[in-house]
């Protein structure tokens, strides 16, 4: 099956920057749309980001300005790029893709464990 991994998270100040992967690996026929989701404690999940295969993104208007989601279709591998972090972006980001595996003709949707992401003086 496929697996997405999640790394890069970690605690930074306020106006600082920090940097999230997510590698697919497993058995993989092509990678369409890849997400970034948040989760904070006592919320719901939310959509941060997303990226067509072609390059096309959107983000929630929260990050706008400060987030940037990027991809290398070689590694499968999906990238979010946070600045000027903000307390309220203290979350569990997770990574979400839309894959198509051998033997079937559907995407399907596939998720990472999590990386925790904390902003905080």
């Amino acid at each position: 099956q496929v697996q997405l991994v999640e790394s890069g998270g970690g605690l930074v100040q306020p106006g600082g920057s920090l940097r999230l992967s997510c590698a697919a690996s497993g058995s993989i026929r092509v990678i369409a749309t890849m997400r970034w989701y948040r989760q904070a404690p006592g919320k719901q999940r939310g959509l941060v980001a997303a990226i067509t295969s072609g390059g096309n993104t959107n983000y929630v208007d929260s990050v706008k300005g400060r987030f940037t989601i990027s991809r290398d279709n070689a590694k499968n591998t999906v990238y979010l790029q946070m600045n000027s972090l903000k307390p309220e972006d203290t979350a569990v980001y997770y990574c979400n893709a839309d894959v198509r595996v051998p033997g079937t003709v559907r995407y399907g949707d596939y998720w990472g464990q999590g990386t925790q992401v904390t902003v905080s003086s």
